[in-house]
């Protein structure tokens, strides 16, 4: 049975998965030692879904693990669909693992009239079945609270770190935000990479105009050194291609870039191709196809530390310990 047992014999953990990124999936089984449950999910002629699991799941703690890429209203409909068949099957415990979740960036009303799209999100799940949510690099941390149960909030920083500290000088790195909003991760970036310092690039953006801004100056010290420009996800790479290039312009040496998740949009390769960083650095929490890649992309792998963190969950462990006790 595609299943792992407690060391005590009472508790049965299964794992199952969407079909949106299932390269992930089979890697976090394989980092659990087991196999992920039998799925059979196809969808309708009129693009409904269907999904079924080949095996018992009764008094289960099942993990549903699907990452909200693109087409990404068909992923999420199928992972609560599948929440919903575990809900009905028995499971004893569902935790929904979304390592990207999707509509975060909807986390707030800029203006009058606009939904709150993060928390709708909760709410589906939980009237869907699930006990526990589990994500990486949320956009902001506020949507934990959007949930009524457990959430936790992974980080993909220390992963990220431990790449780029291999091909830095950090004596001689300035870890730059590439706006406001993100200055307390570039503090976290600055002080794990030896405490150098920190810069933000000025940007305006129109919020009646999706994926737009403008990288206007950057604020700190950049001239000759190695600068790590830092944010949670890159789409169509307007922002961080501009900011690559203000930071080049204000005399940086060279620039690379690290981010957690690769929506990667079109024209997001070609942009980030010509921005003139020399690497950029990303996680496999979503999938990239090949139109996707291009030479100076590296993908890190996630799926260690989600494995990581469905055995603490499983085993009434703490999350928080995989992070210093800081998640």
């Amino acid at each position: 049975m595609t299943r792992i047992i407690s060391n005590a014999g009472e508790k049965r953990l299964v794992l199952v998965s969407g079909r949106a990124h299932t390269e992930l999936a089979v890697e976090v089984a394989r980092h659990l030692g087991t196999d992920l449950v039998p799925t059979t999910a196809y969808d309708f002629a009129n693009g409904e879904i269907y999904a079924r699991f080949g095996e018992s799941v009764r008094g289960s703690d099942a993990f549903v693990l699907q990452s909200h890429a693109a087409p990404i209203n068909q992923w999420i409909m199928e992972q609560l669909l599948m929440v919903d068949a575990l809900k009905r099957a028995s499971a004893k415990t569902i935790t929904v693992v979304a390592p990207f979740f999707g509509y975060a960036r909807q986390d707030k009303k800029h203006r009058g009239r606009e939904p709150i799209s993060a928390r709708l999100m909760s709410d589906l799940f939980k009237t869907a079945g699930a006990d526990r949510l589990m994500s990486v690099d949320m956009h902001t941390a506020q949507i934990q609270g959007f949930f009524d149960g457990p959430v936790d909030h992974l980080w993909a920083m220390p992963i990220l770190i431990d790449y780029v500290r291999t091909r830095v000088d950090t004596s001689q790195v300035t870890v730059v935000s590439p706006d406001a909003g993100r200055i307390r991760v570039a503090e976290q970036w600055a002080a794990k990479l030896g405490g150098g310092p920190l810069a933000f690039v000025h940007k305006s953006r129109d919020i009646r105009s999706p994926n737009r801004s403008v990288s206007n100056r950057v604020v700190g010290d950049v001239e000759g050194r190695t600068c790590i420009l830092v944010d949670d996800l890159i789409d169509t790479a307007g922002t961080i291609a501009g900011a690559v290039r203000v930071v080049l312009e204000a005399g940086a040496k060279d620039v690379i870039v690290a981010a957690t998740h690769g929506v990667l949009s079109d024209p997001a390769a070609d942009r980030l191709a010509q921005c003139g960083a020399r690497e950029v650095v990303i996680t496999d929490t979503l999938p990239i196809n090949d139109e996707q890649t291009f030479p100076q992309l590296t993908v890190l792998s996630i799926a260690p530390l989600l494995a990581r963190a469905v055995r603490e969950v499983f085993d009434d462990g703490s999350v928080t310990s995989l992070f210093d006790g800081q998640s």
